[in-house]
C-alpha cells in the first residue's frame, strides 16, 4: 500500500511540490487508486504530476467535509477525469469560523457544487471500492477539540455551532492490513480511531491525517485532558501515525515524545509505504 502525499501545509525539501494550508492524499493498494481530498487550490494536480501520479485517473475520490482547505481544489478536479467524487450531503451548507477579530471568515465550500453530476452525495457510510470503507458514524465519549468552538454552520437560515455530521473518514481493509485515513478529525481523533477498530475488527496499522491537536490561534496543545486520552487511545497496539495538517507541531512533538518511533511527519511530495 502506498500514499501519496499531494498537498500538505509543509513541503518536503528537494520535492519541488507547493505546500498550503490543506490536505490532499492518493492511496494505491491491491491495483487500485483513490483520492482523498483535494487541498485548498488546484496545487494539489500539479504536485501529483511531479511526483509522477495522475490524479485524474483514480476510480473514486471523497472528501473528508465541508471545509476549503480539504475541498478547495474541487472545482478544477470536476473538470478533469471521470471518478465519483463521494461526499456527504451536509457538507455543502455554509461554514464560518470565528476570527479573534469577532469577524466570520468563510470556510465552506461553493454551495453550487453540491449539483455536479459526478458527485455521489451520502448520508452515512458506504463502501466505494473494495476494502475501502467510507464511514461517519462516530461516537462522542472522549474529548472533542476544543478548537470547534469557533466553527459555525448555518441552520435555518443562522449560523450554530457546527456538529460535524458531514466529517467521513476512510478505512482501508487490504494487503492484511487496516489503515485509518481522516481530514481534521473534528469528531475527536480518538473517537474514530475507536470506531475505526471496531469496523476493522482489528487493531490498526496506520492512522494517517490530521489529527486537530492544536488550537491553530495559538498553535498549544489541546488540553492535557484531552492529549491524554487520546495518547491512552493511540498506545494500544503498535500503530503508526502519519499526521500533519492541523495536528500542530506542538501535538505532534507530544505525540513523537509519548510514542517513540511510531509518529511520522506528513509533508507534501512524500510518498508513505505502509
Amino acid at each position: 500500500m502506498r500514499i501519496f502525499v499531494l498537498m500538505e501545509n509543509t513541503a518536503r525539501p528537494g520535492s519541488g511540490c507547493a505546500s498550503e494550508h490543506g490536505l490532499s492524499l492518493l492511496l494505491e493498494y491491491e491495483g487500485h487508486r483513490l483520492l482523498f481530498d483535494t487541498g485548498a487550490s488546484p496545487l494539489f494536480l500539479r504536485n501529483a504530476s511531479l511526483l509522477g501520479v495522475d490524479a485524474e485517473r483514480v476510480e473514486a475520490a471523497a472528501l473528508s467535509h465541508g471545509h476549503y482547505d480539504h475541498g478547495g481544489g474541487l472545482p478544477a478536479y470536476l473538470m478533469r477525469g471521470e471518478a465519483p467524487v463521494y461526499v456527504q450531503a451536509a457538507a455543502f451548507v455554509r461554514r464560518g469560523s470565528l476570527r479573534q477579530n469577532g469577524e466570520m471568515a468563510e470556510i465552506g465550500l461553493d454551495p453550487g457544487l453540491r449539483d455536479a453530476p459526478r458527485l455521489r452525495l451520502l448520508a452515512g457510510n458506504r463502501e466505494i471500492l473494495p476494502g475501502a470503507l467510507l464511514f461517519a458514524d462516530v461516537g462522542r465519549e472522549m474529548p472533542l477539540p476544543a478548537a470547534n468552538a469557533v466553527l459555525f454552520r448555518e441552520e435555518g437560515g443562522a449560523l450554530v455551532p457546527d456538529d460535524f455530521r458531514d466529517e467521513q473518514h476512510l478505512l482501508l481493509r487490504a494487503e492484511g492490513k487496516a489503515v485509518l485515513v481522516t481530514g481534521c478529525a473534528h469528531r475527536g481523533i480518538g473517537n474514530i480511531v475507536r470506531r475505526a477498530r471496531e469496523l476493522a475488527g482489528r487493531e490498526l496499522t496506520a492512522v494517517v491525517g490530521g489529527f486537530h491537536l492544536s488550537n491553530p490561534r495559538t498553535g498549544k496543545c489541546e488540553p492535557e485532558e484531552t492529549m491524554r486520552a487520546v495518547l491512552a487511545c493511540l498506545r494500544e497496539g503498535e500503530t503508526r501515525c502519519y499526521t500533519g495538517h492541523c495536528t500542530g507541531q506542538a501535538a505532534m512533538a507530544h505525540l513523537a515524545a509519548a510514542l517513540p518511533g511510531r509518529v511520522f511527519p506528513l509533508q507534501a511530495g512524500s510518498v508513505i509505504e505502509i
